[in-house]
């Protein structure tokens, strides 16, 4: 199975025009400083004008205004900022699966990508948490290619190349490096398949604490095998030089028991955080995913 290569990231750029991420702040234009802040100041966006006080800025006088009024008259500015993303994307070797289309790591690395350019072309920065479960690499947020462009980089590295061990406590060693970096106003797009999901998981924390000062939208990968369980009939599953017999009618219930009980376990955190869930399958394409 053919896995991404830079030439088909960049692509994406043309799909990310398709996409709205709906913020809750939404941009208001696609240029840099799309956000608008709460605080006057010396900004981009002009406000008002108003008499002159004690202490404003002398840059800010308005003179023809002053000369026609016969007194002292300031502008105002409404600041304009841009927005930080985070892109958490979980790239564990358990992701080197899929049934359909494509590999949840392929559809991983795809989200990203497209999240990144969607991001970028709002108008606000971009940077990233990337973890496969031997290496982390964190990007600081930046504007426009420059932002992008690393995390495309990054994500290719990252990508797992062949079947190996599960290391679901990928996520949160994600987390745990994401979180003293995320600051009030923020948005953080997790990319996973959710694996320690359903178990005893100490993420759950960090999520609170994320969610109490950052807008958090989770992208939930998964596979129809993982979803139905195997088909009637006798199979070999594993690593290879480590394969195991199954029996597709008798593994079918506790396999789906586990999935039902991660499945129940992420929407309850949702509800709980009020955290949005988008559920991305490995047998559709992308981009309409995204978009619809």
């Amino acid at each position: 199975m053919k896995l991404p290569d830079l030439d088909e990231l960049l692509a994406l750029q043309a799909d990310a025009r398709d996409i709205r991420l709906r913020l809750q702040s939404p941009a208001r234009a696609r240029q840099l400083g799309a956000h608008r802040g709460v605080q006057r100041g010396r900004g981009l966006e002009f406000e008002e004008v108003r008499p002159y006080v004690a202490g404003d800025d002398a840059r800010s006088i308005d003179w023809r205004v002053s000369a026609r009024r016969g007194r002292l008259h300031t502008k105002l500015f409404r600041e304009e900022r841009e927005r930080p993303v985070w892109l958490l994307v979980d790239l564990q070797p358990g992701m080197f699966f899929g049934s359909r289309l494509q590999l949840k790591s392929v559809l991983a690395v795809r989200a990203a990508a497209l999240l990144a350019w969607t991001v970028a072309q709002s108008g606000d920065r971009v940077g990233a948490v990337i973890a496969n479960g031997v290496e982390t690499v964190c990007l600081p947020p930046r504007a426009r290619q420059a932002g992008v462009l690393p995390i495309l980089n990054a994500l290719l590295a990252l990508q797992p190349r062949a079947p190996a061990l599960p290391k679901p406590q990928t996520l949160g060693e994600a987390l745990r490096t994401l979180q003293p970096m995320v600051h009030p106003g923020s948005l953080v797009l997790a990319i996973s398949d959710f694996a320690s999901q359903g178990a005893a998981d100490p993420s759950d924390l960090i999520w609170s604490t994320l969610a109490a000062h950052a807008e958090c939208r989770l992208f939930w990968v998964t596979d129809a095998l993982e979803r139905s369980g195997l088909p009637d009939g006798k199979f070999r599953a594993g690593l290879p030089g480590r394969l195991w017999p199954l029996d597709g009618a008798r593994t079918r219930a506790p396999w789906l028991a586990l999935w039902q009980r991660r499945a129940a376990s992420l929407q309850a955190l949702g509800d709980r955080l009020r955290l949005s869930i988008t559920r991305i399958d490995t047998d559709a394409a992308l981009a309409a995913q995204l978009a619809a």
